[in-house]
Order: structure tokens, then sequence, then C-alpha cells
């Protein structure tokens, strides 16, 4: 049985309300930090790496400074 999905990693915060994810096929990971640069998502991606292991398509999980 094959097990791969696509995953998509974001910054965009309103991708929920503007897609149908579970018709699409992905599973969906929103970086939310206090601006998309490097330095202030780089911290999140520890986060990133334990959500990829469990997540399952149609998901939308936000991972955050908050």
């Amino acid at each position: 049985m094959d097990k791969s999905f696509t995953i998509l990693l974001t910054t965009g915060q309103n991708l929920r309300y503007q897609q149908n994810l579970q018709q699409a096929g992905v599973a969906v990971v929103v970086l939310v930090a206090s601006s998309n640069r490097l330095p202030d998502l780089l911290p999140l991606i520890p986060s990133v790496h334990s959500v990829l292991a469990t997540i399952a398509l149609g998901v939308i999980v936000e991972i955050g400074d908050f």
C-alpha cells in the first residue's frame, strides 16, 4: 500500500478559507511567525519536523511562535 502524499508548507494563513484542501488531497503545515523572514521561521522547523511524521491528508496544522 502506497502511503505517500503531498504536504504543502506555507506561511499563507488564509489558505484554509480559499481552497478545498480535502478535495485537493494534500496536508498543509502553516508557519505562523512575526514575519516570513528566514530568521523568524527557522525556530519553527523542529516543530515542523515532528508534525511531518503524523500529519494526514486534508489536515491543516498551524505551527507558530504564539
